[in-house]
């Protein structure tokens, strides 16, 4: 943690992802809230400086310091100050124009629990109340693009789970762009064979492009790609109920997240759960069908509260059945053991991750399946520690995969260890 500190922010690795990225800096500012609150203070602070005036907190925000060669697509590609400039991107800081999954909210509210007297003397929360709220309201708003409540991807990055296999189908009706267009910086930092093919990538970056060239817009574009992941709404329930709790402590309107936190988890059940695939799916929302392919995006909705018992009890089954394997020494891997397109080496195609996981045991021990997350909760510190805080692990072996190093490891196990009786946290 302390080798990718760069002084205001952490980043996710020093060689493939050299720049500031949204969701790996809250689960950063979790595990940092145990030994330095200050710090992790901060490290929410310095993404949130970088918000859009429509809300959007933008998935990287780029270092001027680090050269443009040693990421693509950088801040050259995004022109987020110039394309942006309509949807109120920041003058004086480039980043990305799409978005991760929000779970910001629920990092600022562990972080100012871990030391609430610091919190209070900083003016933590009083400074990220309104950006957390602007936050939100631009998802709930703008990004509902099918007007079902749910918030809806219109990259497959914005996900989290960038090339995962429910994006096959979709993607399928996007033209990449031409091999010459582009150079990509990832094959120089990890193997072929573990990253996205050449075709996937085109595809990223002609999505990418035009979602710029449009200005970055959200609704009256035609979007290629739009997809409701139920991660990224489970995220949002739980994160809607974290706002709460900061509002609520603010002396502010508590009410209108409580009642969004229920909504959204209502719509997840109502338009992704799919009983008889024993999860959440995906749905896309151009052919307006649920995607068949199951991922671990599909069983992340036990961290959002109010779920029916019937489907908790689901979603425990399916994560230790054959298609996800969970048990002892075992981690869920991101997508389906059975399914056609596993692959246990290549990136969200099979691979276990560490936030996945994390995620999952908090999940489970909010729903009372204490002896679950116990699992997890023995499984990952060791799976880290053995793999020298590798970025993801072969779910099969255990081995090291991508990067080294990786900070969100290294913060969800020093979240773990901080509290190895597993209380509330």
């Amino acid at each position: 943690m302390a080798e990718n500190w760069t002084g205001g922010s952490t980043v996710p690795s020093r060689s493939l992802y050299p720049h500031q990225w949204s969701w790996d800096s809250a689960f950063v500012a979790i595990g940092l809230r145990h030994v330095s609150p200050e710090r992790a203070q901060r490290e929410l602070e310095t993404l949130l400086d970088a918000q859009w005036g429509d809300g959007r907190v933008p998935h990287i925000v780029f270092n001027p310091r680090v050269p443009p060669a040693a990421y693509f697509p950088g801040p050259d590609f995004w022109r987020s100050s110039r394309a942006g400039r309509g949807a109120g991107a920041p003058a004086d800081v480039q980043t990305s124009g799409i978005v991760q999954p929000p779970v910001h909210a629920l990092a600022a509210w562990l972080v100012h629990r871990a030391d609430p007297a610091a919190s209070r003397r900083r003016g933590f929360l009083r400074r990220v109340h309104p950006r957390l709220v602007a936050w939100h309201r631009y998802l709930l708003g703008q990004r509902d693009l099918a007007g079902a409540g749910l918030v809806a991807v219109v990259h497959p990055w914005e996900t989290g789970m960038d090339n995962s296999p429910c994006w096959d189908r979709p993607l399928a009706r996007v033209a990449p762009a031409p091999a010459g267009s582009f150079r990509r910086a990832d094959l120089a930092h990890g193997a072929a064979d573990d990253r996205p093919t050449d075709l996937d990538y085109g595809r990223y970056v002609a999505l990418a492009r035009a979602y710029r060239d449009h200005g970055y817009t959200d609704r009256g574009t035609a979007h290629a790609f739009a997809v409701e992941d139920p991660g990224v709404n489970a995220l949002l329930a739980a994160s809607e109920h974290a706002l709460a709790r900061i509002a609520h402590t603010l002396g502010a309107d508590a009410d209108t997240h409580r009642d969004s936190a229920r909504h959204v988890t209502e719509s997840l059940v109502r338009r992704l759960w799919q009983a008889d695939a024993g999860q959440f799916l995906c749905r896309d929302i151009r052919a307006d069908a649920l995607l068949p392919e199951r991922s671990a995006a599909g069983l992340l909705p036990v961290v959002a509260p109010g779920l029916p018992d019937d489907v908790v009890t689901a979603l425990l089954r399916t994560a230790r059945g054959s298609r996800f394997g969970f048990g002892p020494d075992r981690l869920v891997p991101g997508y389906d053991r059975l399914g056609a397109a596993f692959d246990r080496h290549r990136y969200w195609r099979g691979p276990a991750w560490f936030n996945v996981n994390w995620l999952l045991e908090r999940g489970f021990r909010q729903y009372g399946r204490n002896a679950d997350a116990d699992v997890l909760r023995r499984a990952l510190p060791a799976a880290a520690s053995a793999t020298g805080f590798a970025e993801y692990i072969d779910p099969d072996t255990g081995q090291a995969r991508g990067s080294g190093d990786f900070s969100w490891t290294a913060a969800l196990t020093l979240d773990l260890l901080s509290d190895p009786q597993g209380g509330i946290r």
